[in-house]
């Protein structure tokens, strides 16, 4: 498993990796430490545990510690530290010029420079509304305090035993509603220790 071994990764951890990237890919959710333990040959969870935080630290996964669940994988953005040139506007109407002279950067940094900023792959159109549409990635940012989210955020939150979900955060009545943006799903109501923010949608990716 040693195979295409990522150079600022250990052998184990790059072994780890590459088993988490595959189990990712053809289960679409994140394994358990003791499917990790057993992957890896493992009688104890320590050395599990101690990989995955040297990959998290090394920006390799985004990971709640003792929270195995809560466990995905980071994309690759390339570097846009000095903007995407702006050449002109596009009509979503009627026809107007377009490519005028480059005068300004879309300045992409404030976005980049957040600390552990890390990207989800979105799967089914629950969102759609809100123009996230599936196979769009979405950046988001790791929420600390769930009393630092506001009504109407959209969110990443783990639900133990249904996996990891992109909605609108609400609460309502001691209760939080992570609601869809699609009349076709109704809303999730659940008990805020039933319920894990992973992170805050920043910005929206989506390649064509």
């Amino acid at each position: 498993m040693g195979i295409n071994r990522i150079e600022d990764l250990t052998e184990a951890q790059n072994e780890l990796f590459i088993w988490l990237k595959d189990y990712i890919k053809k289960f679409k959710h994140s394994p358990s430490i003791r499917q990790m333990m057993k992957a890896m040959g493992l009688k104890s969870p320590a050395p599990i545990q101690s990989r995955l935080k040297h990959l998290q630290d090394k920006g390799y996964i985004f990971w709640q510690e003792g929270k195995a669940r809560t466990l995905q994988l980071v994309s690759d953005v390339s570097d846009v530290s000095d903007g995407i040139p702006v050449l002109g506007s596009v009509a979503a109407g009627g026809l107007i010029e377009t490519f005028n002279d480059l005068n300004e950067n879309l300045d992409l940094s404030d976005i980049f420079q957040k600390k552990d900023i890390f990207a989800l792959t979105v799967n089914g159109d629950s969102m759609i509304d809100a123009f996230i549409a599936h196979g769009d990635m979405v950046l988001m940012e790791p929420v600390e305090n769930v009393n630092s989210i506001k009504n109407g955020d959209i969110v990443s939150a783990f639900v133990p035993g249904s996996g990891t979900t992109l909605k609108y955060f609400l609460k309502k009545n001691n209760k939080i509603v992570l609601e869809a943006a699609n009349s076709n799903y109704e809303p999730i109501i659940l008990d805020y220790d039933n319920v894990s923010i992973q992170g805050k949608l920043l910005a929206v990716w989506r390649k064509v």
